[in-house]
């Protein structure tokens, strides 16, 4: 069951080709692929795309019938690939590929084309490739509408059975999920302007390269070409399947105008409710989110972790790096009793860590957490935000690693395992104006740790005053637990740091939190 989320109600920009006119082939009905081939490189990609950054921003769209266009959610859904028609099934390769319909708010084709040996024919959008259900058209569904996108199959959870690995569906938008796990967050080529009072720009890929996979491949090639009114660029992803699926990620930009606020490997995901925020309507689930936190591992050495929440307005955090090592949104909470949702299997969901390659050098790690009233739409954004951007014409090169699943490096010290928010002040005397921080620490030489004495906490609050600071074991296997009072003061946000230390050694990352009221 795919849960409809703010990706998809925003992901109709996703891709028109414009591959015509530069020597690829029309669609036809002959066959699944078309006769014409074209020449594939990864340079040719780039240059294509560095090409386009030089003429104006094209973007129209050929018109959807009506009856395709105003598909509901429920009739969308009911128009299913046939998985026996998959590309590759018959030569029974290690992955095989299958494709999504237009409709709904999937409103702008993309062409796809099967790379092999070095050559590219587009795969050839037919209406017998698709079971439509209970949909019943007036009309003919045309055989030239084209596809929306497409998902990746191959046996991650067992050797028989070729599971959805990775889909890439609406604007840049794409999502994957490690071995035993259910979709969750999603990623993106690019973010542009996002959260700006002018509105955010949705960059989308036009085009899609599948490397064929050789027999007993264990990775698998997706080139995209990415246009927007701002910026072009030639994505290339080599994807690795496993107990966390890898996907080495490297991109050529080139922007067509000065960008204002320029997302890298943006990161978007969906928090409602969890310790830090409460349910706004009846809910029998103690928590509904897709990610817990974000986590950030500093140039220092330093990790940051930053619970998320659902705010009552628009918060946007940025935590600045000279060079960063790497930053994710994180579902650390893995136990089905924190969210009783035997259909959804929040517990399930992946993380997604970026670990940057080249080209990012410094910048800031940029967090937006977005009111929602539903967890139908993603209200969670992180990206990297390079210190400087680019200058239009300017070429830029980066290259970076996504982990779906868990995260490949862990902090040595001791992690934040919970945090939960409350009144202040005592059992029995709370005190008005007080809000009460309760922040379990699990892991490393913390666990160790016999006495509370030993343990120092250190607060640190931009605005507003803390009082009532204890230390308490935890039960069970091992762990602390830090309790303090916060006063608010001023209507600015305010930011708060904390983490316990023996001695001069830090025991805990930095816990980190935004109070905005």
């Amino acid at each position: 069951m795919v849960r409809r989320t703010r990706r998809q109600v925003l992901s109709g920009s996703a891709a028109l080709a414009f591959a015509a006119g530069l020597g690829f082939p029309t669609l036809a009905r002959a066959a699944r692929l078309g006769t014409k081939t074209q020449p594939f490189s990864r340079q040719w990609l780039v240059d294509l795309a560095a090409a386009a950054a030089k003429k104006p921003f094209d973007a129209t769209a050929p018109k959807l019938p009506g009856f395709i266009e105003k598909l509901d959610y429920d009739a969308y859904r009911d128009v299913r690939f046939r998985a026996n028609q998959a590309l590759w099934r018959e030569q029974n390769l290690p992955f095989t590929t299958q494709f999504f319909h237009l409709g709904s708010v999937y409103k702008r084709p993309v062409h796809i084309y099967e790379v092999a040996d070095g050559v590219a024919r587009e795969v050839l959008y037919e209406t017998s490739l698709f079971d439509y259900g209970k949909n019943r058209f007036d009309e003919p569904v045309p055989e030239t509408l084209g596809f929306a996108g497409f998902r990746l199959h191959h046996p991650l959870n067992r050797p028989d059975y070729h599971d959805e690995l990775v889909a890439f569906l609406g604007a840049s938008y794409f999502r994957s999920l490690g071995r035993g796990q259910i979709y969750g967050l999603s990623a993106r080529g690019l973010a542009i302007d996002t959260g700006l009072p002018t509105g955010e720009e949705f960059p989308f890929f036009r085009d899609f390269f599948i490397e064929r996979p050789r027999p007993g491949a264990t990775q698998i090639l997706v080139h995209a070409l990415l246009d927007s009114r701002s910026i072009t660029g030639a994505y290339s992803l080599a994807i690795t399947p496993g107990k966390s699926t890898m996907m080495d990620v490297t991109t050529t930009l080139f922007p067509r105008r000065k960008v204002e606020r320029l997302g890298l490997a943006p990161l978007t995901s969906m928090f409602l409710h969890g310790n830090t925020t409460q349910p706004r309507t009846e809910d029998f689930r103690p928590s509904v989110h897709d990610s817990d936190g974000l986590s950030v591992w500093g140039s220092s050495g330093e990790w940051l972790w930053r619970p998320l929440a659902n705010p009552k307005r628009l918060r946007l955090s940025v935590f600045a790096e000279p060079n960063v090592r790497g930053f994710g949104l994180l579902q650390r909470s893995r136990d089905f009793r924190d969210y009783q949702d035997l259909e959804a299997h929040y517990e399930r969901r992946p993380s997604l860590w970026v670990e940057p390659v080249q080209g990012f050098g410094g910048g800031a790690v940029w967090l937006m957490e977005i009111p929602t009233e539903s967890e139908i739409n993603d209200n969670i954004v992180a990206f990297f935000m390079p210190a400087k951007p680019p200058e239009p014409g300017q070429r830029v090169d980066l290259s970076y690693r996504l982990h779906w699943g868990e995260p490949p490096h862990r902090p040595a010290h001791a992690a934040v395992a919970a945090t939960r928010l409350g009144r202040g002040g005592f059992a029995g005397r709370p005190a008005d104006g007080l809000h009460k921080f309760v922040i379990d620490f699990r892991g490393g030489a913390l666990d160790k740790i016999a006495e509370a004495k030993q343990i120092e906490p250190v607060i640190t609050v931009s605005e507003g005053k803390t009082a009532n600071i204890s230390v308490m074991r935890l039960p069970g296997p091992g762990g602390w637990r830090l309790y303090f009072d916060f006063r608010p003061e001023g209507l600015r946000p305010q930011e708060l740091r904390a983490f316990l230390k023996h001695g001069a050694e830090a025991l805990t990352e930095i816990w980190s939190f935004q109070w905005s009221g």
